[in-house]
């Protein structure tokens, strides 16, 4: 009888870990407002236990106080001061394109984020608005001159992104500033998760409720770790940055009326509408 327990459980264990992570010792960390005040707090079972404090890398205790998820306002899960990107980073987006010898990178600004069911305004002068379903590294602590082996210890823990890029903008222009800077241009949320294996988390893109992108994050060309690795030889990273790692497949344009879900295995799905301009 112990025997087959024991086989039980080696089956439960060896299944999760296939899945990229094992639900017990996963923290989902929410940022949210409520009744006029923004706190940080645990998501477990759609009820929120607030934090202490506003530092989310400080191990703020429980104030013992909770709220119900449909009750609040979801935020941007963490201010970011700096917002780095990658491009092409899976092999079936490469295409037929050569490997960068370096990393494609190029960053994102602070008013580029924009939060879980907030509606991403279509303005004059888009003509062809993509959507990139990503996996987005959260840095927990500053450093510089990270070394390969040592890169996991400055990752928090993730979210997940979407890179919206403007093709039109992107192809005439030799910086991506306007393409995939502007305001809004990268949906972040709706948690940060830690203690998910984050170099196997099945990634999605859905259009309308309709299958976009389907990949997997153990297909990143360039690791989580060896991106974190490589800025930080040039640029001192520091908590609550993020680094967006690329998109897999193809995208496609998104129009006024469409609504487009980010699902990332063990975060959840990030939800924001396009709605136009103007009435």
């Amino acid at each position: 009888m112990k025997k087959s327990i024991l086989q039980i459980l080696v089956v439960f264990l060896l299944a999760t870990a296939q899945a990229g992570f094992t639900q017990s010792g996963v923290t989902h960390y929410i940022r949210y407002s409520h009744e006029g005040k923004t706190s940080l707090g645990i998501l477990e079972n759609d009820i929120i236990h607030e934090l202490w404090g506003d530092d989310l890398f400080a191990n703020p205790p429980r104030t013992g106080n909770t709220v119900r998820l449909d009750q609040v306002r979801v935020e941007i899960p963490v201010e970011s001061r700096q917002i780095f990107a990658l491009g092409l980073n899976y092999q079936d987006h490469l295409g037929d394109r050569d490997i960068p010898e370096v990393p494609s990178l190029f960053v994102k600004l602070p008013s580029t984020l924009a939060a879980h069911e907030e509606p991403i305004v279509y303005r004059d002068g888009f003509s062809d608005l993509h959507y990139e379903a990503e996996l987005v590294l959260i840095i927990g602590r500053t450093g510089k001159d990270i070394l390969l082996d040592e890169a996991g210890d400055y990752i928090f823990g993730v979210t997940a992104g979407n890179d919206i890029s403007e093709r039109v903008w992107q192809a005439s222009h030799r910086h991506l500033v306007r393409a995939k800077g502007s305001d809004q241009f990268g949906p972040v949320g709706p948690v940060i998760a830690t203690g998910l294996d984050y170099n196997n988390l099945n990634i999605e893109s859905r259009l309308n409720g309709e299958l976009r992108q389907s990949s997997n994050t153990r297909y990143l060309m360039r690791g989580a770790h060896e991106l974190v690795s490589h800025i930080s030889q040039y640029v001192t990273l520091l908590p609550g940055d993020m680094i967006f790692t690329g998109t897999p497949g193809q995208t496609a344009a998104m129009q006024p009326g469409d609504t487009v879900e980010i699902s990332l295995q063990g975060v959840g799905v990030l939800r924001n509408r396009i709605v136009a301009d103007k009435p």
